[in-house]
């Protein structure tokens, strides 16, 4: 197959080490180097079989069932592909490829392939991206023509110091090579792309989703943001106020956040903590704020989860009681709603009444991430913080521009 490459995915695609590692920002046309690689192998390599690993069966539903598709349909390439039960493509004359999820690792056994190509490894956590590696090598083996060496390629977008850096750049064994690749590596991406994306990222990400850099992400304070002084607020409850409440659901210690949304942004000016139920907290708040609307950004999970003996949801209950929700189907990714919270924090279009919110103040202040890299919450600092996450992430979502992917031409 003839195709129009950048450098770092020319270099990637023609690397002739045993594993190597494509890392690269955003836009810089990663999946695209691992299938093109997949398929210049798959061109010496006709009579065997290959493995695609991706994060999750949604992804590669979503992701990589129909860019395989469009890939071989522009190649002239006869196929099948079979989703269920066995989640294969079969390529007239040439094998198949073996689609596996990263997220259900036991499903790694009972095959054997010549070639792995692993889809956004480093979004696992680093014990998790070790075990999948280890049982992914396993199925490797595969005997090629010639007593050619297997290879095991990677393509990521580095997520802090996890199992890519470790592996490739922190002390890489021999056979571990890695080829950056900045998200200006693609001549294709729409000149304002690159512009868009520093508008929306915290300043401490951009080397990693620009430069395609292991920096550290999951060390440290998760709302690095967070200043009493820069971000503090000296607003209040007025009376015309329409009142915005992050709540999170906790038998016992459940967590509301009350904000105002101002001509600068969102301000938090009050919170209750510490109540005992959904029903208890929809009281207070009738009590306390009755006189205003209410619109409640509750945690998702409420519209399945039920209080201590009642029938009704607590999505369902903060409705009845007259409340406006607003919530998405399921909670956005933890990582997504932290850095909603962290740019709008260095935006200035959040704000917390240090006074009249002390604990969200202290929990944002304190809550540090854990040996995995995820918010710790063993130190009850998770609730508040994530109260005030909700209508953060709602509102002021993090959206990514699409950028444009490097054009394939010729045949196979």
């Amino acid at each position: 197959m003839e195709i129009i490459t950048t450098a770092p995915q020319s270099e990637f695609v023609l690397h002739e080490d045993k594993y190597p590692l494509f890392v690269g920002g955003f836009g810089a046309g990663k999946t695209e180097a691992l299938m093109y690689r997949a398929m210049l192998l798959k061109d010496k390599h006709p009579n065997n079989d290959f493995a695609w690993y991706a994060p999750t069966y949604d992804l590669i539903r979503m992701i990589a069932f129909p860019r395989w598709e469009a890939l071989l349909l522009e190649a002239g390439v006869r196929y099948k592909l079979i989703k269920s039960p066995v989640n294969e493509l079969q390529i007239d004359g040439c094998g198949k490829i073996i689609f596996r999820s990263m997220d259900n690792p036991q499903r790694i056994i009972g095959y054997q392939v010549a070639h792995s190509f692993f889809d956004e490894l480093d979004t696992l956590k680093k014990d998790d991206a070790a075990y999948v590696w280890r049982q992914a090598l396993a199925r490797n083996r595969q005997a090629l023509p010639n007593k050619e060496k297997n290879t095991m390629a990677v393509a990521t977008t580095p997520e802090g110091f996890r199992f890519c850096y470790d592996a490739w750049e922190r002390n890489p064994k021999k056979g571990y090579s890695l080829v950056r690749a900045p998200t200006s590596s693609n001549p294709h991406i729409p000149e304002d792309y690159i512009e868009s994306l520093r508008d929306i990222y915290p300043e401490n990400l951009l080397e990693a989703y620009l430069e395609g850099k292991f920096v550290n992400l999951t060390f440290g304070a998760v709302y690095r943001n967070f200043d009493r002084v820069k971000c503090g607020s000296t607003e209040t409850i007025k009376p015309n106020d329409q009142l915005l409440i992050g709540q999170d659901f906790n038998v016992g210690n459940m967590a509301s956040v009350i904000f105002v949304r101002r001509e600068n942004g969102f301000h938090a000016v009050g919170e209750l903590m510490g109540l005992l139920d959904t029903p208890e907290t929809i009281r207070v708040i009738q009590e306390r704020y009755g006189q205003h609307k209410i619109v409640m950004y509750p945690d998702a999970s409420g519209k399945a989860r039920k209080s201590v003996g009642a029938s009704t949801s607590d999505l369902a209950l903060l409705k009845q009681a007259g409340f406006t929700v607003r919530a998405k189907n399921k909670n956005p990714m933890v990582k997504d709603r932290v850095l909603s919270v962290n740019k709008a924090l260095e935006d200035g279009k959040l704000w917390i009444n240090v006074s009249k919110c002390p604990e969200t103040a202290r929990c944002v202040e304190q809550q540090t991430y854990d040996k995995n890299g995820e918010p710790d919450k063993t130190m009850d600092l998770d609730h508040p913080s994530d109260a005030l996450g909700y209508p953060i992430s709602f509102e002021m979502p993090i959206r990514k521009p699409l950028a444009r992917s490097v054009p394939m031409i010729g045949g196979y």
